[in-house]
């Protein structure tokens, strides 16, 4: 897309359907031959996060999107470029300085124009008349938790264990905007958070027992009682059961869910797991066997979480309905 670079790309393999790809990279003009170089590999997880970006007709600023610590992201965005239905373009940005606004030459952005292909292997650029006003970025922001002396981590690293608990507070929080009242595992409820209980905060469900929706299966309640969060509304909705999985393995928290699913007579409910962004393909890989397929799993990357979370904290959303979650989760089995 740059006609002062002078390197090329040499495509090795691709793995279907997600990823990776590996790749050379070699610039003749500096005497370098793709034989010298060693092989460098575009992650499923650059790829998915590039990906989950894209919509129709809406430009993408790549380096935005994936930022510095992806050194072969120029890569994957000429890659894409010089694919039929990608262009490239510069949309105008908007500028504000002391409240006087002007549109300022952008950036080079990609563009999906699915109706109006172009030649494959070469790369196109149209012109728009799209301008693009910067927001700045939300952050999600945690105090300062106190895990139980008596909780059991010897099996994950004690800042792993921080982590868990950081989005389950966020979960929390997220479903106490919503209106949801909160069941937290039975082992997490001492987390110290905001020099209080987990357990105490309100709106988090003391006893399964108590809850009018699932008291009277008994067997459910007791297979629910080591679930990281489920979300309740009104006595009458359970808008979501999840499991949150850093760094171990997906299998435990399906299972957890799916033990509940088959005491818990059939209710509309979404079966969710919430992992780091870049566990997305084990987790698809998981959800997907046979054994869980009952569930139709949804992911909810931590990404997700934190943006839902920053803008719950900001806004102060209200008066949304559940099927807003949908938004955020991405549903996985095929």
């Amino acid at each position: 897309m740059n006609p002062k670079n002078k390197g090329l790309i040499q495509i090795e393999t691709v793995t279907l359907p997600e990823g990776p790809i590996r790749i050379k990279r070699c610039d003749p003009s500096k005497g370098e031959t793709f034989a010298d170089k060693k092989s460098v590999t575009i992650s499923s997880q650059m790829i998915w996060r590039l990906a989950n970006a894209i919509r129709s007709n809406q430009p993408i600023n790549v380096d935005r999107i994936l930022g510095a610590s992806y050194n072969t992201r120029s890569v994957l965005e000429a890659l894409i470029a010089h694919t039929p239905q990608f262009h490239f373009c510069y949309p105008g940005r908007i500028e504000s300085v002391n409240a006087n606004e002007a549109v300022k030459k952008g950036h080079k952005h990609l563009i999906w124009n699915p109706d109006s292909p172009h030649e494959n292997g070469v790369t196109n650029q149209i012109e728009t008349e799209i301008v693009i006003s910067e927001v700045p970025t939300l952050e999600a922001y945690y105090d300062a938790l106190v895990l139980p002396a008596d909780m059991e981590v010897e099996e994950l690293d004690i800042d792993i264990k921080r982590r868990h608990a950081q989005i389950q507070i966020a979960l929390y929080f997220i479903g106490k905007q919503l209106g949801f009242r909160t069941w937290v595992a039975q082992n997490d409820k001492g987390i110290l958070y905001q020099n209080k209980k987990l357990g105490e905060f309100e709106g988090v469900i003391a006893k399964l027992d108590d809850e009018v929706l699932i008291k009277s299966h008994r067997d459910a309640v007791k297979a629910a009682l080591l679930i990281d969060c489920i979300w309740f509304k009104n006595g009458r909705l359970m808008p979501a059961v999840m499991e949150i999985e850093h760094s171990t393995g997906v299998t435990s928290g399906l299972t957890r869910m799916k033990n509940f699913y088959d005491k818990f007579p059939p209710f509309p409910t979404r079966y969710v797991v919430v992992a780091p962004d870049e566990d997305r393909k084990k987790v698809v890989q998981e959800a997907n066997k046979p054994q869980f397929s009952e569930l139709e799993t949804k992911f909810f990357p931590y990404s997700a979480v934190e943006e839902l979370y920053a803008l719950c904290q900001k806004r102060k959303l209200r008066g949304v309905t559940e099927d807003f979650l949908d938004c955020y989760m991405e549903t996985i089995v095929n």
